[in-house]
């Protein structure tokens, strides 16, 4: 049978490399966590720590040893959170951010779904197209969509978005029909924040630069002037889906459509994730999976 006595004061010494400072993690005296250390060894029969008078370290059987113990204590600690969890409601403030016109139409009814479970919430949704700083702006949780940068951020894909260049019949049957990417610099296109759009040609990722006379920075201006008949736009299926459904817009260049992107939800990165982040992650992905 393993014998607990010591094991978390080992750790708590070799993660702290100071018997003090280990003490006032476990709230008990140094001298009984000296006392414990030393009992573990003499258990052992091995040597886990090397003592001085300016620092303590952790041997090299001390380090085997503290891997193995570490991955019991993560174990145990989770089993006591998760039996803790399910006896708690969450409550308290959660702050989450995500970009506006997808957050405007998706995440916040999905938000307040999640209220309406646990009252108790107070949540604070800040709309924004800005990468914001999760950790220095204090937000939970943010929904990111597309290619996400590298960072310290854990990620969680809760779906996926499909980019469609598409027009009115109205403009197609004056200004015909474009079959290829190169046939683009003859229309129209009705440009947003960047001047080109993604495709993928062969299995491969490209960029074609496009030109047009309005640019506008509301993908529901986009969308609007498309209907119209002005030109032809690219834009994500959550802005032009019932548009295509009901035949206001035609979709094209199928051949060439990029491959769907994701939909994520980041946080810090944090072993010990609060029961009502983790709550409303997993309502994001029952309804967005």
């Amino acid at each position: 049978m393993f014998v607990w006595e010591g094991v978390s004061e080992f750790v708590a010494v070799a993660e702290t490399e100071s018997f003090t400072v280990a003490a006032k993690r476990l709230g008990i005296s140094t001298a009984q966590v000296s006392r414990q250390v030393s009992a573990l060894e003499n258990r052992l029969s091995a040597k886990l720590l090397y003592r001085t008078t300016r620092r303590v370290s952790v041997t090299e059987a001390g380090q085997t040893y503290y891997q193995h113990c570490r991955q019991v204590l993560n174990g145990l600690e989770e089993a006591e959170r998760t039996i803790t969890q399910l006896q708690q409601s969450p409550r308290g403030s959660l702050r989450l951010t995500a970009p506006v016109t997808y957050g405007e139409k998706t995440i916040a009814p999905l938000v307040n779904d999640f209220i309406l479970q646990y009252p108790e919430l107070d949540v604070q949704l800040k709309l924004s197209n800005q990468t914001l700083d999760l950790v220095a702006e204090g937000f939970d949780l943010a929904v990111r969509l597309g290619k996400l940068k590298d960072s310290s951020l854990m990620a969680r894909r809760l779906s996926s978005r499909t980019q469609y260049v598409c027009a009115s019949p109205r403009y197609l049957s004056t200004y015909g029909v474009p079959h290829s990417l190169s046939e683009l610099d003859q229309h129209n296109c009705l440009q947003g924040n960047l001047d080109y759009w993604r495709f993928q040609e062969q299995g491969r990722a490209r960029n074609v630069r496009v030109k047009g006379n309005l640019r506008c920075d509301s993908g529901w201006g986009l969308l609007d002037a498309a209907v119209k008949g002005i030109g032809i736009v690219q834009l994500p299926d959550y802005y032009v889906r019932p548009a295509l459904e009901s035949g206001q817009l035609i979709a094209l260049l199928a051949p060439f459509q990029e491959a769907d992107e994701g939909i994520w939800a980041v946080y810090p990165h944090n072993r010990h994730l609060s029961p009502k982040v983790r709550m409303l992650l997993d309502h994001f992905s029952a309804a967005l999976g």
